[in-house]
């Protein structure tokens, strides 16, 4: 018969169940893309390292190899993630400038949540679907509107840059927010308008001048104006006039 100190020995060494919470969650692309962009959510963009993405998940840099090529790979996967989540509308003819404003606006958004994640996109080559599903819905707006396909194609483009480069301006700044507000507060505009209008008038004149046209723009007041800059430019095809 087994004695009790054979049977306390056995307890002791025999395989204990793992609590599902200490249990070690595989690594995903989707688990490494969610690490990544917590990492730029609360340090920066410039923070986001293949070694800082593996020690947020508890592993080594060469488990996300596995998964993420590089980190152009990676920073391909989290633009996707952003773009993944816009909502695109529709083509609507009579609407195509609004439409694709409102495109825009949420990419901006997107971008603004994430300090300085737009130097990602201003750096990659299209590849990824979630980013191409959007460029493709953008494509079909300036279509539907009256636009041909090859100014088309350059306006994306353009848009594009200036969404990441005014993302990016607020980032480098420091004062990126969710509301996204200009980066002149009230005290660096009152400052900034001083040192305009204290310039020699002889060689400044205009500057001195309009300091406070200059720098003038609350919230996306800038945006808005250039964005519509643009769309406004963009020639639209006579509908009556058969292709």
């Amino acid at each position: 018969m087994e004695s009790h100190a054979q049977r306390r020995r056995a307890a002791r060494h025999a395989p204990r169940a793992v609590p599902e919470a200490a249990r070690k969650a595989p690594i995903t692309v989707d688990r490494i893309t969610d690490a990544a962009l917590a990492i730029v959510s609360e340090r920066g963009y410039d923070a986001l390292t293949m070694r800082n993405v593996a020690a947020a998940l508890r592993t080594g840099p060469a488990s996300l190899y596995a998964h993420v090529v590089n980190k152009a790979d990676l920073d391909e996967l989290i633009i996707g993630r952003l773009c993944s989540e816009l909502v695109l509308p529709d083509p609507a003819p009579e609407q195509w400038r609004e439409q694709i404003t409102d495109v825009c606006t949420q990419l901006r958004d997107q971008y603004l949540r994430y300090p300085g994640i737009s130097r990602a996109a201003l750096a990659m080559d299209v590849t990824d679907l979630d980013v191409l599903r959007v460029n493709e819905g953008m494509l079909a707006i300036l279509i539907a509107g009256g636009v041909a396909p090859q100014p088309a194609a350059w306006v994306i483009d353009a848009l594009f840059l200036y969404v990441g480069a005014y993302a990016m301006d607020i980032a480098v700044a420091g004062a990126a927010s969710h509301e996204g507000e200009h980066r002149l507060g009230a005290h660096d505009r009152a400052e900034l308008i001083d040192r305009f209008t204290a310039l020699p008038a002889d060689r400044f004149p205009n500057t001195s001048r309009y300091a406070a046209e200059l720098t003038s723009g609350n919230g996306h007041q800038r945006f808005d104006f250039t964005l519509g800059l643009i769309l406004a430019s963009v020639a639209v095809e006579d509908s009556t006039t058969p292709r």
